[in-house]
């Protein structure tokens, strides 16, 4: 299977028309893995790609953008094994350029090198598949736009690491090229200091642990990440979690995460491993009760949870690492937004016997 990380449609669903060069462009590409289901291909590509809804793919299949085996489908073609899938547009990839727009974010610090954002959850990081507008690039696209010498498309600027859309936290932004070179070498090297706080289903056992496991694509369901076994998969990464207990509620428990790697839902595969998948994480099954009771009133109270918090619980909350250019070691922590504190709240007075 390969996926190219580009841009797939206007935000406004607008039928593609043939570019100047008078051809189509493939900017993704799948390949149905052997003994998938045979499920409808708009179903099929919600599940590959993140952010983006059933209506926009089957408006791209009625525009004739999706192929299969080179040739258009309509939305309710079924899948079979081995279908090479194509999304094509009328434009190169290359010629994707970000929008600035007036969103509002939330400054942690900046100078002349760096931007560090307490990213909003519900924020996508990056335009992409359905995303064209209302990412964080886009809001630093206005943020900096009277910035001569800052290009946001320009590669060698911009994002050092990502986070998932519905995370929140800390994310550093390079100005110039030293800078993203200088920073990218920090993570890749694992020298930069990042702490989650993420709540989890279930009474976590020890005070605190490491969680080894490589993390690949699950052979069965490719929307998700799976641990295996070091060395079985040759598509797995190694990868290493970190966590601590920080408070218990009975049957959730707020954790502290030290990733040693930078995985793709590093932590919320590895504590779905060990038996404590995040509160809210709804791909990982953590929108289910998966501990506790059956009565009404605890229904209730989950229920009430999760209207508060609809997404994973995870937030990225310190970072620290060494500035590009004066060598000085720096370090930051964000505070909670307010539906992963509100939750914890509700939680803690549940443990305390006040809420039910």
């Amino acid at each position: 299977m390969r996926e190219e990380a580009v841009e797939f449609q206007d935000d406004e669903g607008v039928v593609p028309q043939l570019g100047n060069d008078g051809q189509f462009h493939e900017h993704f590409r799948f390949i149905v893995e052997k003994g998938h289901s045979l499920i409808r291909i708009d179903k099929y590509l919600v599940n590959c790609m993140s952010n983006i809804s059933r209506n926009r793919i089957q408006d791209a299949a009625d525009a004739q953008s999706i192929l299969v085996n080179g040739k258009p489908v309509k939305s309710n073609y079924r899948v079979k094994p081995l279908d090479v899938i194509s999304i094509m547009l009328s434009y190169p990839p290359s010629e994707f350029e970000i929008i600035p727009q007036d969103i509002p974010i939330n400054v942690v610090y900046e100078d002349d090198d760096v931007i560090l954002v307490n990213k909003s959850p519900g924020m996508v990081v990056h335009p992409g598949f359905g995303n064209f507008q209302g990412t964080l690039l886009n809001a630093l696209a206005w943020h900096l736009k009277d910035r001569e010498d800052f290009n946001i498309d320009d590669p060698r600027l911009g994002l050092v690491h990502r986070i998932d859309k519905d995370t929140s936290g800390l994310l550093i932004i390079a100005k110039n090229e030293d800078s993203k070179t200088h920073l990218g070498k920090q993570f890749f090297n694992k020298t930069t200091k990042r702490l989650y706080n993420a709540l989890v289903w279930g009474n976590v056992k020890e005070d605190e642990g490491t969680i080894r496991g490589d993390i690949g694509r699950d052979p069965k369901d490719r929307m998700l990440f799976a641990v295996f076994p070091e060395g079985e998969n040759p598509n797995a990464k190694h990868a290493v979690t970190h966590y601590k207990v920080l408070e218990r509620f009975g049957y959730a428990t707020l954790v502290q995460c030290r990733l040693e790697t930078g995985r793709t839902h590093q932590i919320r595969v590895h504590m779905r491993h060990i038996g404590h998948t995040l509160f809210a994480d709804e791909r990982y099954g953590g929108m289910e009760i998966l501990r506790g009771n059956t009565t009404a009133k605890y229904k209730q109270f989950v229920k009430n949870c999760l209207e508060i918090c609809p997404r994973q619980a995870l937030h990225a909350k310190t970072l620290g690492f060494v500035h590009p250019r004066s060598g000085e070691e720096l370090y930051f922590d964000s505070e909670w937004p307010d539906d992963f504190r509100l939750l914890v709240e509700k939680w803690r007075r549940f443990a305390q016997g006040k809420e039910e």
